[in-house]
């Protein structure tokens, strides 16, 4: 009767999925004190500066980290997201589609239940945006999408996340570029 046991299996499902959701930002601490550590007890002057520079890289591994552990609204949502070549595809049990991201023209936050959802509209989807629930499977990846975009104000649509607003809430939209034509809709 032997049974291979894992080493997660002594770790309560609770505790585990936040290790899984803050998993970047224990990285980031773990590292920022084992170089502050090197750091402070090194004897020469190249064990301190790398010390120093890999306390500073820890650092901004927690960082991220933090940010993107607020970005986790958890799994089990309906849905699956995919990222290729910059492309957002969501494969959901009714609907699904997929959005360029250069194309994006507005990205918004719907409250609408159960953890409700992200929205991303294009010039060609204006009439049916593609809907995301914030907590389909692999909707963190989302995060590096919503990062890249230009005049995106992170911790403004981490705030949104964490406050559940009432109603539907723009996070970002496209900046207007100079020299580019205004775009003519057909009635």
């Amino acid at each position: 009767m032997t049974q291979a046991i894992s080493a997660m299996s002594f770790i309560r499902p609770e505790l585990r999925v936040q290790l899984m959701r803050w998993r970047e930002a224990l990285l980031g601490a773990a590292v920022a004190c084992v170089a502050a550590y090197w750091a402070v007890t090194s004897l020469s002057t190249v064990g301190r500066a790398a010390g120093t520079s890999f306390a500073i890289v820890g650092l901004l591994i927690l960082f991220a980290g933090i940010q993107r552990a607020r970005f986790r609204r958890g799994s089990g949502g309906a849905g699956v997201v995919q990222l290729d070549e910059g492309v957002v595809v969501y494969f959901g049990p009714f609907e699904g589609g997929a959005v360029a991201v250069e194309a994006l023209e507005r990205v918004e936050l719907d409250p609408a239940p159960p953890a409700g959802a992200w929205v991303l509209t294009t010039a060609e989807n204006r009439a049916q945006p593609l809907v995301i629930p914030t907590d389909a499977a692999n909707a963190e990846a989302l995060f590096d999408v919503f990062a890249a975009l230009e005049g995106l104000d992170t911790e403004r649509m981490l705030r949104h996340l964490a406050s559940h607003p009432g109603e539907r809430v723009p996070v970002w939209e496209a900046p207007q570029r100079a020299g580019r034509a205004p775009r003519l809709t057909r009635s």
